[in-house]
């Protein structure tokens, strides 16, 4: 058994039981951002969220014991990705990246936005042309230091 097979079982409930991100979020009690990349394998759970997982997906404790350990970051089977909605994303960063770069750089400064002091809400904004995807990121600046 390993992580991936983890996931694998809670994708498979989840389409199975016909449960939704947001309902799995309320009881883990954290965003439904987070405890989807959390369920994907993407983020570490405490004992206590991965109870509350197991219980959802119906983990055995061996299985919740991997939800704890800390993950390999990166999802992506391939460096450019294949599915058609990430690849919007790599799209987004070819296109806009050096956008942003230069942006925050004139705002901020010399540094990064933090992956890991990060938060991101993700919301349907109905639209007369069209229900549109609003996706926000904040993400703590991080400056290089000098020495």
């Amino acid at each position: 058994m390993s992580r991936i097979d983890v996931t694998e079982k809670i994708i498979t409930t989840k389409v199975a039981k016909g449960l939704k991100w947001a309902d799995v979020a309320a009881r883990v009690g954290q965003s439904k951002e987070w405890t989807t990349a959390a369920c994907l394998g993407q983020m570490t759970l405490t004992a206590e969220q991965a109870g509350i997982v197991g219980e959802i997906f119906g983990l055995t404790p061996d299985e919740q014991r991997w939800l704890t350990v800390v993950p390999y970051k990166g999802s992506l089977p391939t460096s450019v990705p294949t599915d058609p909605l990430i690849y919007r994303f790599y799209e987004l960063i070819n296109v806009y990246g050096t956008t942003f770069k230069e942006l925050i750089h004139e705002e901020f400064g010399d540094g990064i936005m933090s992956a890991i002091d990060f938060k991101m809400d993700l919301q349907r904004e109905p639209h007369p042309a069209g229900d549109r995807v609003s996706i926000t990121m904040s993400g703590k600046f991080l400056p290089y230091k000098t020495y």
